[in-house]
């Protein structure tokens, strides 16, 4: 038997499991590329008309730190300045999420142990799984490239703006390969590959707002060789090639740590945990704070510099007064009444707030690996009700979501204060008002454990469902209904304007709904179903 033998058929298993989760994603993030293009080309008729934009977008600090350097001045380069890096982003971490269920998350969960007993190599299951997530970012880069096409523009562009999904998700994947192997629980995987991911973004946005020199740091980050490829402006196709020859060097790293491990278990040794638990860890919430705590942290700490950031390049924003245009769609992705500063705090707060959803139903989603791995059953089987059990969890990862709103809230407002009028009396609550929407998410991630748990996964679809219609719903002038599938829709217009009392009441009766339903489903079906 060779050391691949079995990945063909772990190929296919996987592509079993997560076959509808893969599709949903990659048509959001194609969706996502098709709707910015056809919406600018909406907004500017011509290159002529573009021109003031694009000067705006060129000496706007805040943008580039944002979303990288304006590709080219034209209607087509304005078109994808948001999806180089939000789809860098995006196709980056579907890939890192299917390397890592398929290789550390298996392992965890003690099934690669069953599989490995039948005719399965030792490298099948990471052969497997990085043949998935490749397959899965080269199908998004070409479908968004031709979605492109479709609308008219330069080819050679649109499959540049291919590339640059290719490049990123194809890093990504030998990252999270390398990081699967050093820890052995999947958050800890998680940890590391997402610490990367967000170490790549910090280093080219320091890159893109720097000056002389220091705009060369962008080669040192991933994220930047992704950029660096300029759809539709030097559409460097070529940085493909140094992607595939550092995915193929850490593939190399990740398969000679394979052979130093012993399965189930990583490089790095866990530490081993007191002689005796605390107290607080014999009742289920304290289980639950006692396994999330270390995830909130970290997410904790993001959300604070990611608000001090925001917060700090308030100051140039007023540049896009300069082009009405710009401030039109701005206006538009956000919803936002009273000034332009007003605009901007609104569209990245409700950025801000789709993340936050993404730890709720991260969080909400350790309900369905405690069942997986057993653990839940085992704490079932003391004086802990289903409910109890459940609330614990919930509770963690609903709180969590409003705290992370407002520590970004604050971290903005101290920060803008010190250079604008607006401070955190205004941020704390428009932060805060995204968190009914935020709250539909993980009610629907509970309504997805308890109903059909095989498709608890399927969260991460529906997010993504919501993010296309938030960021391009309105760009393309969609039907109110269809706007309105999103709970981002109903959040008002704050910072600026008024919030909207009927729809945030009606997102957190939504959200109570669905919770209900979820957790009436789970008492009622037996465990890991």
């Amino acid at each position: 038997m060779t050391s691949l033998a079995g990945t063909g058929t772990l190929l296919r298993l996987a592509w079993r499991r997560d076959r509808w989760i893969v599709v949903a994603s990659v048509l959001a993030l194609v969706a996502t590329a098709y709707g910015s293009m056809a919406a600018t080309l909406d907004l500017y008729p011509s290159d002529a008309a573009a021109a003031s934009g694009a000067s705006a977008m060129v000496d706007n600090p805040s943008l580039t730190a944002l979303y990288g350097p304006l590709p080219s001045a034209t209607v087509a380069g304005i078109g994808v300045l948001k999806t180089v890096m939000m789809g860098s982003l995006a196709t980056a971490f579907l890939a890192f999420a299917l390397v890592r269920r398929h290789t550390r998350s298996e392992e965890e969960d003690g099934r690669l142990e069953l599989l490995a007993a039948g005719v399965v190599g030792r490298r099948a299951p990471l052969a497997a799984a990085f043949a998935l997530a490749s397959l899965t970012v080269l199908a998004t880069g070409l479908l968004s490239a031709l979605s492109l096409l479709a609308t008219g523009v330069d080819a050679v562009g649109s499959f540049a703006l291919g590339a640059v999904e290719v490049v990123a998700g194809l890093v990504m994947t030998g990252v999270t390969a390398v990081a699967v192997q050093l820890t052995s629980t999947t958050r800890g995987a998680g940890g590391i590959a997402i610490g990367v991911l967000g170490l790549a973004f910090v280093i080219r946005a320091t890159a893109d707002t720097a000056t002389g020199a220091g705009q060369d740091l962008a080669w040192l980050s991933f994220l930047g060789w992704a950029e660096k490829v300029s759809p539709y402006g030097a559409n460097r196709l070529w940085l493909v090639v140094p992607a595939v020859v550092a995915t193929a060097l850490l593939l190399a790293v990740a398969d000679a740590l394979l052979h130093r491990r012993d399965l189930g278990s990583g490089l790095w040794a866990a530490r081993p945990g007191p002689a005796r638990g605390a107290a607080r860890l014999g009742t289920p919430y304290g289980l639950a704070w006692r396994l999330q705590r270390g995830s909130l942290l970290g997410w904790t700490i993001g959300y604070a510099v990611l608000g001090l950031v925001i917060g700090n390049i308030a100051s140039s924003v007023d540049q896009i007064a300069d082009s009405p245009d710009v401030e039109e769609m701005l206006r538009k992705m956000s919803g936002g009444q009273g000034s332009l500063l007003d605009a901007f705090f609104g569209t990245e707060l409700r950025f801000l707030a789709v993340g936050a959803a993404a730890y709720g139903i991260a969080t909400a989603l350790r309900l369905r690996s405690e069942e997986n791995a057993g653990r839940g059953e085992i704490v079932l089987a003391t004086p802990v009700s289903r409910w109890r059990w459940l609330a614990s969890h919930l509770v963690i990862a609903g709180a969590g979501s409003v705290w992370l709103l407002a520590v970004v809230g604050v971290a903005a407002g101290v920060a803008a204060g010190s250079v604008s009028t607006t401070g955190v009396a205004e941020l704390l609550p428009a932060a805060l008002a995204t968190a009914p929407a935020v709250l539909v998410c993980v009610g629907l991630t509970l309504l997805l454990f308890g109903l059909v748990p095989r498709l608890s996964t399927a969260a991460w679809a529906v997010l993504a469902e919501f993010v296309v219609l938030g960021e391009f719903g309105a760009l393309l002038s969609l039907p109110g209904w269809a706007l309105g599938l999103s709970p981002f829709d109903h959040l008002g217009s704050l910072p600026g304007g008024d919030p909207n009392a009927a729809g945030l009441v009606g997102l957190l009766v939504v959200a109570a709904l669905v919770a209900a339903v979820g957790a009436t489903a789970f008492r009622r079906r037996d465990l890991a179903t």
